[in-house]
């Protein structure tokens, strides 16, 4: 019997498109990140046996459920995976009670003081007795994931299921499976398209685009350390260039990016002198100066600020150096925005810290 919760690794074909789905995880919540189109929910689906895959294997629990070289498709509902689909896919003419005791085993009392120790647990037992359409859209994905957790599978399936509700009950039912998960000591593989969720949720997350993984780890990993450029778009990378390897530290790497060289804080051993790399740097990272003497010191540049965009909380600056290179956005926060006394036109030194300058091999478009 194996240690591990999941072990996918299995190919589907679906005419012009196709997925490579390889992960192993254990009592974790592994978020499958990636934009729309990318085989999010086609991977989810197959795991929980909904979709056959072309090839491959897959062990849920330590039990193959699916084998294409042995002939072997277990049936969803044999799998030890509980599935809640976008939709929710509750029962309109049964109460909540009874969507929740659909599908449990065991017999009647137990069956029903399990059910109502669910309700409790996600906080809506006072609603047992009601019919699905006649509460919030908050309240139905409670009643979902109470179902999901009835079945006592230890591994949950969840399709982007707070994708149409407002970001307050959003937070609040990210809050909740985070604390089920864990109190009931189950593993959950949770699909979404949303950043800030799935940094949110992730124990582990997983880059998806166009049907391959591009890169997997906690969510610091891909957020901070972008495998490659594609990647750091996906995690908010605005600051996007191509550059030059120009030389090798002890540890560190110097990058020529227009008329600018800047010094990298990352592992020499992995580039050479004359390679053309991709340079990324969050638009949170970039700091703004004043008061800087006249010799610059490494990393800094002298910059205009030709484009202030309030949003809420936050302005997204866009600075154009003095000498020639590319434009460079700062996301800064509304209190240090109005302390500093930012102003449209007025010039600025920005520096870029070497940990923050993170390089990347470049890949084909």
């Amino acid at each position: 019997m194996s240690d591990s919760l999941l072990h996918a690794d299995f190919r589907v074909d679906l005419g012009a498109f196709g997925l490579e789905f390889a992960q192993e995880m254990g009592q974790e919540t592994v978020v499958i990140f990636g934009p729309s189109g990318s085989g999010k929910s086609v991977a989810l689906r197959a795991i929980a046996g909904l979709l056959r895959p072309s090839a491959g294997r897959i062990e849920i629990a330590g039990r193959p459920v699916f084998d294409a070289a042995a002939g072997l498709d277990v049936p969803p509902h044999q799998r030890d995976a509980a599935w809640v689909p976008q939709d929710l896919g509750l029962f309109p003419h049964l109460s909540v009670l009874e969507n929740v005791l659909f599908g449990m085993a065991g017999d009647s009392v137990t069956r029903r003081s399990r059910a109502h120790d669910l309700l409790a647990l996600t906080g809506i037992e006072a609603l047992a007795d009601r019919r699905p359409r006649t509460i919030s859209g908050g309240q139905a994905q409670r009643v979902a994931l109470a179902r999901a957790i009835a079945r006592e599978r230890p591994l949950l399936l969840l399709d982007e299921p707070f994708s149409a509700l407002d970001e307050v009950i959003r937070d609040s039912l990210r809050g909740e499976l985070r604390r089920l998960c864990r109190e009931l000591g189950r593993g959950a593989v949770f699909v979404t398209h949303d950043l800030r969720e799935a940094y949110l949720l992730a124990d582990r997350l997983v880059v998806l685009v166009d049907g391959h993984i591009l890169q997997t780890g906690r969510p610091d990993e891909p957020f901070l350390h972008p495998a490659d450029r594609r990647v750091a778009a996906l995690m908010g990378f605005r600051n996007l260039f191509r550059g030059e390897v120009v030389a090798l530290g002890a540890d560190s790497v110097e990058v020529q990016v227009g008329a600018h060289r800047w010094r990298s804080a990352v592992e020499p051993a992995r580039f050479r002198v004359g390679e053309a790399v991709d340079v990324g740097v969050r638009a949170e990272r970039v700091a703004m100066r004043r008061n800087v003497p006249e010799e610059l010191g490494p990393n800094m540049l002298r910059a205009t600020l030709v484009q202030d965009d309030g949003y809420g909380l936050n302005h997204l600056l866009r600075f154009r150096p003095e000498v020639p290179g590319p434009e460079i956005e700062v996301d800064l926060p509304a209190r240090p925005y109005r302390v500093l006394g930012v102003t449209e036109g007025a010039s600025w030194t920005l520096e870029l810290a070497p940990g923050d300058v993170h390089l990347m091999p470049v890949v084909a478009d």
